[in-house]
């Protein structure tokens, strides 16, 4: 026993190529009108909670293993344990980076991957700035415990 009808030419011929009333997968060149805009169906990409646990586990490990000998003073191995987790910290956090990069998230005020704009020398300055004042200021804290 069979399902459906055995006769094929009984069956409607709408999905013939050429047939009326079908249309291909979008606009044909010129058919856009001013101010339609095509929207991309896919999901946006977007960083999954098993990537982000443990980057975030261990930028919270860090920063404890680096904040608590620096705060109390727990002796001569405080600054060894301090600079570890500030090692551990600086690990997470590139991490982090190199995920995010990876599912196309950029840095504010730098050109999206594949874009083949070139940054903003200001914007760079300004991060590389930044990164050297916080490793000095670690740095300098570190030094004062001896």
């Amino acid at each position: 026993m069979e399902a459906g009808p055995h006769d094929t030419e009984q069956q409607p011929r709408d999905a013939v190529d050429g047939a009326p009333g079908l249309s291909s997968d979008g606009p044909d060149d010129g058919e856009l009108i001013a101010g339609e805009v095509e929207v991309e169906l896919r999901p946006a990409r977007r960083l999954r909670i098993w990537q982000l646990a443990p980057i975030v586990v261990l930028a919270a490990v860090g920063s404890l293993m680096f904040a608590f000998p620096l705060a109390f003073g727990t002796g001569e191995t405080g600054a060894v344990v301090a600079m570890l987790g500030l090692l551990i910290s600086c690990c997470a956090a590139g991490w982090g980076v190199m995920a995010a990069r990876r599912v196309g998230h950029t840095w504010p005020g730098l050109p999206s991957r594949g874009s083949g704009e070139r940054p903003d020398w200001r914007v760079l300055a300004l991060y590389v700035g930044a990164a050297a004042l916080m490793v000095a200021l670690a740095v300098w804290r570190v030094a004062r415990l001896r």
